[in-house]
């Protein structure tokens, strides 16, 4: 199946699909109650996401694709921040707890992606996107507002750190959609994840003894298979359809996700003004999700404008590319 001839609502789906697994993590980490240390946890999550996304999306032309310079530094950024993003998150989480670091990061990972968006691929930051990255953004800051008064610095620059790795991901990884083929980006997001892990190596070597355990080990599985290898499969799948910081708007979903799963299976409860929260990040999925025909003229004249300059730009490379290598074009675009 070739993922862009689907449009921007498939791809939006996609990245959707993607945020609700990475928001089962928490959840998922509740009801393991494993020993682990969130480093360890990181790291292993990414080698064995990485590993089972490799062996089913890895072939000779993805790695045929690292003999050229405009993948191999796109990649790169995309392994450091993968790693660095882990470890500075979960450490964040550790000093300042789960809620205020899932905030800081979340709330500055769109601006980040913005920024870098308009520095590496010239996105402009539209008007309808950043009406919808504001109430998504506020919304995720009233469903997940932190309790208590104790305020780690170190632990908020930490955060910080890990939404704007965040942010560098999302945008390399779209610049990858411009340098490769889309059959090509699930491999090479799998070596990304594969070299991310490489950081955090020591917490893994240390921490080994709990994955024997039968609740650790399930959970490795679940956060390894579900929420990375195919959580990435279908954000960077999704990533050739949308725009960089459309994608990452769409991805503050997952804290509504962890919510719901948490009322639905943790039998937890949310304060009225995590539902407004709840509510508000909903509004910003619609409105990123909305079809131009349903926008202001303004905006979907300015939308309809921008998509034909953004589908011009990644078709360009993926095309030359796939003329290079004539055994691409018979291939399944992409696959799970």
């Amino acid at each position: 199946m070739d993922t862009r001839k689907n449009g921007p609502l498939f791809g939006a789906g996609l990245v959707l699909g993607a945020a609700v697994l990475w928001g089962t993590v928490g959840p998922a980490q509740v009801l393991a109650s494993s020993p682990m240390t969130p480093a360890a946890l990181g790291g292993w999550r990414l080698l064995v996401g990485g590993l089972v996304l490799g062996v089913f999306t890895v072939r000779r032309n993805t790695v045929r694709a690292l003999t050229r310079g405009t993948v191999v530094r796109p990649l790169l950024v995309c392994a450091v921040s993968t790693g660095v993003f882990q470890a500075a998150l979960m450490s964040s989480v550790i000093r300042t707890g789960a809620a205020l670091a899932t905030v800081v990061a979340l709330g500055v990972a769109p601006a980040a992606i913005g920024l870098c968006a308009r520095w590496v691929t010239g996105e402009r930051m539209t008007a309808v996107w950043m009406a919808g990255t504001a109430a998504a953004v506020t919304g995720c800051a009233l469903l997940l507002t932190p309790t208590g008064a104790g305020v780690d610095a170190l632990g908020l620059l930490l955060a910080v750190a890990a939404g704007v790795c965040y942010g560098l991901y999302t945008v390399f990884a779209k610049k990858l959609a411009y340098v490769a083929s889309a059959a090509q980006l699930p491999g090479l997001s799998a070596l990304s994840l594969l070299a991310g892990a490489v950081p955090l190596a020591p917490w893994m070597i240390n921490s080994a003894a709990p994955v024997q355990q039968g609740a650790t080990f399930a959970l490795t599985l679940w956060l390894g298979v579900a929420t990375t290898a195919l959580a990435y499969w279908l954000f960077t799948t999704g990533l050739t359809q949308v725009r960089a910081t459309t994608a990452g708007t769409l991805s503050l979903a997952e804290p509504l996700a962890a919510a719901l799963i948490g009322v639905l299976l943790l039998h937890e409860h949310l304060s009225p003004v995590a539902w407004t929260g709840g509510a508000l990040i909903l509004t910003g999925m619609i409105t990123m999700c909305l079809p131009p025909r349903l926008l202001p003229r303004s905006a979907r004249m300015r939308r309809i404008s921008r998509d034909s300059r953004v589908t011009s730009a990644e078709t360009l490379e993926p095309v030359a590319s796939d003329a290079q290598n004539p055994e691409q074009t018979s291939q399944i675009r992409t696959s799970a």
